[in-house]
């Protein structure tokens, strides 16, 4: 039985919207403008840009997001994700359990929005750039991704094959021995 492009189309589009399960947010302002909250878990194995950092691919995070108000009127969300994720240690690749503790918030501007450098120097606000409508599921992905340590490793590990080498010898001994030698 052939598939028309169109059904495929249809398929591949299903898919890709039930991927994470999550419902997506149509309009992000409405949402931070009438105080809304949304929440729930995420599982690991669906956020496939973290698959490289991890030991396993196993458990999953929890999310809330909530919308509100500034005080100069600016829309903004509040994400917060908790969970254990297990990274892999740069120096032995074994699992390292990492407590997620994010809490962002963010200022939600239109896509084609122009800011100025001055804010974007300002760290005391992040902008979030938004047609309309917003994926959550990649919301908490991107904010997971960027909360990680560049190079996770346990406390003390050395490199691998390290432990077995024995005492380590100073290449530069013998010229200690001739220090003070006349010549």
């Amino acid at each position: 039985m052939f598939l028309t492009w169109r059904a495929k189309n249809n398929i591949i589009r299903r898919l890709s919207r039930n991927r994470f399960s999550l419902k997506r947010i149509n309009d992000a302002f409405a949402f931070a403008r009438d105080a809304r909250v949304l929440q729930g878990t995420l599982a690991v194995s669906a956020m496939e840009r973290l698959h490289d950092l991890l030991a396993e691919v196993s458990g999953e995070v929890s999310w809330h997001l909530e919308g509100f108000r500034g005080k100069r009127g600016e829309p903004l969300l509040r994400l917060t994700v908790s969970g254990c994720i297990p990274l892999a240690c740069q120096r032995c690749l074994d699992a390292i359990d990492f407590e997620l503790d994010v809490d962002r918030l963010l200022e939600v501007i239109p896509a084609n929005a122009d800011v100025s450098q001055d804010e974007l120097e300002d760290d005391s606000r992040d902008f979030l750039p938004v047609e309309k409508e917003l994926d959550v599921a990649e919301l908490v992905e991107d904010e997971i991704l960027l909360s990680l340590p560049v190079a996770p490793r346990h406390d003390g590990c050395g490199l691998p094959g390290a432990s077995g080498a024995g005492e380590r010898v100073n290449p530069f001994a013998a010229l200690a021995g001739l220090k003070g030698k006349p010549n």
